[in-house]
């Protein structure tokens, strides 16, 4: 758990569920098993590539946590695995849902590679305000995912183009309120070009998307004496300075715009 999270979209973390299996290219140098719960406790990977996957554990002990933090936050929901494993219960998933409903001062970020399974959990579940859904779009291959997410029931809905590892030229942003975007970090990253990420702010500007641009990846800063993850603004092309945030999130709740806008 994480009180105060390095990710820069977010505020805090909320892993009521830890440990995950690989479904595409995006997950292959997936930093789960780096982090110091898995590596205190000795998880890791079973295989490298699609399909590895770590022991999935459900930690119920955990859901209540928000329900202690009076002031208002941004939560990504499983930073460590995700919401909408097929092993994760619904009926886990609804007490999770649960405590998002008693807490409405908090916004959610639920984000998912598993957004064909949204619209059937979700089902019977309330449609609520401040819990927003997501899913991870790395290239052209996965943006069917777009079309699952738009067909789940949702007050907000996102994309992760983290990591972006190849062209996402078919992308439609038709109902899509906000999109990450990001480079790959770690020693094995793959690079991401530039031209990728103006593409889609180009995108965003046409859909009335809000673009948060996060970091321009390891590959990238290399050389340039810039963090390891290409987050230095002051290195970064003007035109790709952008962060904000869905049209009336700040507002409504409280929170500090990000730097820079358009």
């Amino acid at each position: 758990m994480a009180e105060n999270s390095h990710i820069q979209w977010t505020d805090s973390t909320w892993n009521v569920a830890t440990g995950c299996t690989k479904v595409s290219d995006g997950c292959l140098n997936c930093y789960i098993s780096t982090t110091p719960p898995f590596r205190m406790a000795g998880r890791k990977f079973d295989r490298p590539g699609i399909g590895g996957a770590t022991d999935l554990q459900l930690h119920p002990e955990r859901l209540e946590w928000p329900l202690r933090w009076r002031k208002p936050r941004r939560i990504f929901v499983n930073s460590l695995s995700d919401l909408f494993h097929a092993r994760v219960p619904r009926e886990f998933i609804a007490q999770a849902w649960e405590v998002m409903e008693r807490t409405p001062q908090h916004t959610y970020q639920v984000l998912t590679k598993r957004p064909e399974r949204l619209a059937r959990v979700l089902d019977g579940l309330p449609l609520l305000p401040n819990v927003w859904l997501g899913t991870s779009i790395e290239s052209d291959q996965y943006v069917r995912r777009a079309d699952a997410l738009r067909a789940a029931p949702a007050a907000v809905r996102f994309i992760s183009a983290e990591p972006l590892i190849g062209a996402p030229w078919s992308l439609d942003l038709t109902g899509i309120d906000w999109l990450i975007a990001g480079g790959e970090s770690g020693p094995k990253a793959r690079p991401m070009e530039l031209d990728w990420v103006r593409f889609l702010l180009e995108l965003c500007e046409d859909s009335g998307t809000a673009p948060f641009v996060k970091q321009l990846g390891s590959v990238w800063a290399s050389g340039l004496g810039a963090d390891k993850k290409g987050g230095a603004w002051s290195f970064w092309p003007e035109d790709l300075r952008v962060r904000q945030y869905p049209a009336g999130s700040n507002r409504t709740l409280g929170f500090e715009p990000a730097e820079g806008s358009w």
